[in-house]
């Protein structure tokens, strides 16, 4: 009996609403997703109005209660998403993890009742497009060293002040409007060692000393994923708009950050196999010297070596999604070795992809070449490769029974 539910249980779909799930987002891409991504990339515009359908299928709201509007799903669920999305379009995708990820189930997890009520049935609907706020001009990895202050002034405001830079969602359009909603970490003050102490505020559109500074062109990838620096200057947040108690967020941004880098893993996974399928199927259309490239040594190498890390991909993020909790976190080593492993896989794959379909991979009609250009990315965002290898041996350096488990 016990060898019966371990041979059914379907890590990749475990009950059928997950299943019931990725066939609802396969028929999404197909008709929606798909026909408009190439023209998308080469006009760097994101597609808005086709990003906000997502609000009627349930999906920007993912992980957020049914109380505000959302659709209260799991982890899996949003590794689903992401994989099946990033399949078709990694930089619509891209947008999408910032929307959901990053702010919404930011919001649902950490916000007051006052903030969720006010600020997630809209982000939930689509109403408002939102984005989160951390990166600066010279400050990514090194959050700690961010140099973003807010001040409370003599009414009581909080007076917002520094650049954020790399933001996707930062700018919704070509006009440069703002984002809706901006989750927002700057410095609130220093301990007593001297450490940063890093509070968290919503930060919405139209507040005074919040515009774009400028949207970001001439991407390597991405592009039909909008990314702009954020300018706030002596901006005025409301006491009500602070997340949380002053100088408490790295619990959050941690946590929050582990998602993300699911995701980001999630991401990788519909790139490889996106990338995978195109090389199969044209080394079985294209001949050379009188039969099929596959049937010589080198193209099969290429094809079943990014099989093979592929399917090790699957399972290393379907078996971490399975293990994360939404609102306790505590997966850093395995969020971290996810994202490590995965996006650079992604990018082996669809170079291997170029490399099998030659001239016709290196165009972007053929889709390979732009998922090779967005998947680049997936190993800097969200944590640099190197910042995972750095976390990763402190873990197990604290931990080193993590490998025996």
């Amino acid at each position: 009996m016990e060898e019966d539910i371990v041979s059914e249980f379907d890590l990749i779909n475990p009950t059928e609403a997950h299943s019931m799930l990725r066939e609802m987002i396969r028929d999404f891409v197909d008709k929606s997703l798909e026909p408009q991504a190439l023209i998308h990339d080469k006009e760097e515009k994101f597609n808005l109005e086709l990003f906000k359908e997502l609000g009627d299928l349930g999906l920007l709201g993912l992980t957020v209660s049914e109380k505000y509007g959302g659709s209260e799903l799991d982890t899996i669920s949003a590794v689903i998403i992401h994989e099946e999305l990033s399949s078709s379009d990694p930089a619509f995708t891209l947008s999408y993890l910032a929307h959901s990820m990053l702010t919404a189930n930011n919001l649902s997890v950490n916000g007051s009742e006052n903030q969720k009520s006010r600020y997630l049935p809209g982000l939930c609907s689509g109403e408002l497009i939102g984005c989160m706020a951390m990166s600066e001009p010279d400050y990514g990895t090194d959050v700690m060293g961010m140099k973003t202050t807010a001040e409370l002034n003599s009414e009581g405001n909080w007076v917002i002040n520094g650049n954020k830079m790399w933001i996707t969602n930062g700018s919704i359009d070509e006009d440069g409007t703002p984002a809706d909603i901006v989750w927002l970490y700057a410095k609130t003050g220093e301990s007593e060692n001297g450490r940063a102490e890093i509070s968290t505020f919503i930060v919405e559109k139209g507040m005074q000393g919040y515009s774009v500074g400028q949207k970001i062109y001439d991407k390597l990838g991405m592009r039909a994923s909008n990314t702009a620096e954020l300018v706030f200057e002596n901006c005025i947040v409301p006491p009500e708009n602070l997340v949380g108690s002053v100088g408490g967020s790295i619990l959050h941004m941690m946590r929050n950050l582990e998602l993300e880098r699911i995701a980001l893993a999630a991401m990788s996974l519909g790139i490889a196999r996106r990338s995978l399928h195109e090389m199969n199927n044209y080394a079985t259309e294209r001949s050379s010297f009188g039969k099929p490239i596959r049937a010589y040594g080198q193209i099969q190498r290429h094809i079943s070596e990014s099989y093979a890390e592929y399917k090790a991909m699957q399972a290393y993020v379907y078996n971490t999604a399975r293990m994360i909790n939404l609102e306790s976190g505590g997966y850093r080593l395995d969020t971290d070795g996810v994202k490590l492993f995965a996006t650079t896989a992604a990018k082996n794959i669809a170079d291997r992809a170029i490399q099998v379909m030659g001239g016709y991979g290196y165009v972007g009609e053929y889709v390979v070449e732009r998922l090779w250009r967005d998947s680049k990315l997936l190993e800097i965002g969200g944590g640099t490769l190197e910042s995972h290898q750095k976390n990763m041996t402190k873990e197990l350096f604290k931990n080193p029974d993590f490998i025996f488990k």
